[in-house]
């Protein structure tokens, strides 16, 4: 999830401005003049360039915050609603929302998924929930699939996010159909390597799209459709069962979401055995380097799943290296008190730190909360070294920022 934002929505403005695929982004000359970065909102969590995440990292600190009882500022929530379209569309940010969206508004399916998870989490706010999922069955496309930017074709990150949303806002994905019939499932399910792909480590894994006609595992992807086909979201409550993950079961049920999903956490347990944590090759690099994001939701699709033990080890890793990676970003602390609070685990003492304190002082205070980061014991933990980097970070998380990623293609990476 975290990994979802900036160069992806660079990507989609290359497409819509040039009409070229994002693979053709590198070649898009600059422009002469960059306009200056807009101006932060007081309501926005975050003090990063809100461009291509302001919606969703929005979204996801005031959904981490309601699931650890913390009640979010009202300009907090408001800034939110505000960003929504007459018709319940979101772009990734509107710096101006007194102006109303236009056909030269870049639409966002994943900001609006995000948006409504947390809206719908926050309550009293049905009729902004209805009318945005309104819009996201407007755009789906005919396959049963949705893009990034609708109109374009389907991939399984954007489809997966539509509808764990719908499934949050009480819809039935199974049900939800395009104008040619298809389901939002049936969009969704083609994207998974079956029984037949090689390597068989890869079978279960979902693919971003097909590139040259094969489809090409990738953890984020998979990750988002674990917790699709569960028909979950991102806010994932402790399973009270807790067994090992296991391998795509073949010949696999082409029909079955709950399979497809298990069969996806299957290879996500295998994914994290290697290293105890994601890897990811970066454009430039000559070695793979450690994926944080992708590790974190992966934690969240296989505790969603009944597999907290096949997580353990990634999440021991998070706790001892995600501080940089998280440093002032309320999408990435935000993401990462998911992950706690689906494996049990408490999110003001995490490898040390007190992730909702420093995901508080990112933005404006919520309601009763004292914002301040301050050390906690990281008996607990028994992970002194992780206590010691999470101290630093806390210390100095008084700003916020965007999401810190690279920008590699938010989900085109092959492995983002």
């Amino acid at each position: 999830m975290i990994v979802r934002r900036s160069a992806a929505a660079l990507a989609a403005s290359a497409v819509l401005c040039v009409g070229a695929a994002p693979a053709a982004l590198a070649d898009t000359a600059p422009p002469a003049s960059p306009s200056a970065p807009p101006v932060i909102p007081s309501g926005l969590y975050g003090k990063k360039d809100p461009t291509y995440d302001g919606v969703w990292r929005q979204s996801f600190a005031l959904l981490a915050q309601h699931t650890v009882g913390v009640k979010p500022a009202p300009q907090a929530v408001d800034w939110l609603l505000g960003q929504s379209c007459a018709n319940g569309a979101y772009a990734s940010f509107r710096a101006d929302t007194a102006a109303a969206c236009d056909d030269k508004t870049m639409y966002d399916t994943n900001a609006a998924a995000a948006a409504v998870q947390a809206l719908k989490a926050l309550g009293g706010q049905d009729a902004a929930v209805a009318k945005t999922v309104g819009w996201l069955k407007s755009v789906q496309n005919e396959d049963g699939g949705w893009a990034y930017v609708p109109g374009s074709p389907s991939e399984a990150n954007s489809t997966a996010l539509v509808i764990s949303a719908l499934a949050v806002a009480g819809e039935k994905p199974a049900e939800v159909r395009s104008k040619a019939g298809k389901s939002a499932y049936e969009g969704l399910l083609p994207f998974q390597l079956g029984c037949a792909a090689e390597p068989a480590a890869d079978r279960g894994a979902f693919a971003y799209q097909p590139v040259d006609g094969k489809l090409l595992a990738n953890p984020d992807a998979t990750a988002a459709a674990t917790l699709a086909g569960l028909g979950r979201g991102a806010a994932v409550p402790q399973s009270t069962t807790d067994t090992p993950a296991a391998p795509l079961v073949c010949p696999a049920a082409s029909a079955d979401p709950a399979a497809a999903a298990q069969g996806a956490a299957g290879y996500l347990a295998e994914a994290l055995k290697k290293d105890g944590h994601l890897t990811a090759l970066t454009p430039g690099a000559d070695q793979p380097t450690a994926d944080t994001g992708n590790t974190v939701d992966a934690v969240i699709a296989l505790a969603a799943a009944g597999h907290e033990q096949s997580a353990a080890g990634a999440l021991e890793w998070l706790k001892a290296n995600a501080a940089p990676w998280a440093k002032d970003s309320p999408a990435a602390l935000g993401t990462l008190i998911l992950a706690a609070h689906a494996t049990g685990t408490d999110p003001k003492s995490f490898g040390g730190a007190d992730l909702v304190a420093q995901l508080n002082a990112t933005g404006p205070a919520p309601q009763g909360a004292d914002t301040g980061a301050t050390k906690v014991d990281s008996g607990k933990d028994g992970d002194s070294g992780g206590a010691n980097v999470w101290w630093i970070v806390g210390a100095g998380a008084a700003a916020g920022m965007g999401i810190g990623i690279l920008l590699s293609g938010r989900r085109k990476k092959n492995q983002l």
